[in-house]
């Protein structure tokens, strides 16, 4: 799917205001993950910043759906909050949603991966970098092929940074490619895309500072 060298590299910004939304797309973003308080790696937003970002900026967003920090381990009350927050999204015209739910024993927890691709479908996902704290990556992933709604894995390659992970990335890539999207993320900043893209067979890269500092100059 997306294990061509040749294919249009993809930026991904990952941004938790309408700000820093209009500046990734001036900056060259060709698409935005749009969660709250990135400092705790990104939880699911406020609908009226995703809404205004919708009507005024152009590129593809997608929209993470994690409702507290921690680990990735959700209980019914906060399964039944992100079923909810699906829904709300997809209300306002959101096609594609961010997602990730594991065991106690740090495995895809796929009966609850199930009920929240039941609320996306007909739309598509990613899932993200709870995939990161599974011991299997390759198996783990394979465990995902059957969810129709997940097209996209992101992943550091099961490292801290891409660079780290860029081989076990390259395994992803090539084993999984034509079922999902890769999307490497990990550190990667517009700094280090150019090394990055060179050794890592993916063509999308996902990041905070993928097309610079979002950060207000203010």
């Amino acid at each position: 799917m997306n294990n061509n060298k040749n294919s249009l590299l993809i930026k991904e910004a990952c941004v938790d205001s309408f700000d820093q939304a209009r500046k990734a797309e001036m900056l060259g973003a060709n698409r935005l993950e749009i969660c709250k308080d990135l400092h705790l790696d990104g939880l699911t937003p406020k609908i009226d910043v995703v809404n205004k970002i919708i009507k005024e900026v152009s590129i593809p967003i997608k929209v993470m759906i994690r409702p507290r920090s921690g680990n990735f381990v959700y209980n019914e009350f906060e399964t039944l909050k992100m079923e909810q927050e699906i829904n709300q999204f997809k209300s306002i015209g959101v096609k594609e949603f961010v997602i990730g739910a594991l065991t106690k024993t740090n495995t895809i927890d796929t009966k609850k991966i199930n009920r929240l691709c039941s609320k996306i479908y007909p739309l598509t996902s990613t899932f993200h970098k709870a995939i990161d704290y599974t011991q299997d990556l390759i198996n783990q992933i394979k465990s995902l092929s059957k969810f129709k709604e997940i097209g996209s894995i992101l992943t550091s390659g099961g490292k801290k940074t891409a660079f780290e992970g860029k081989y076990k990335l390259n395994e992803i890539t090539k084993k999984f490619g034509d079922r999902f999207h890769v999307i490497a993320a990990g550190s990667i900043t517009d700094k280090n895309l150019g090394l990055l893209k060179n050794k890592i067979y993916t063509n999308e890269f996902h990041g905070k500072a993928i097309v610079g500092s979002l950060k207000s100059s203010r």
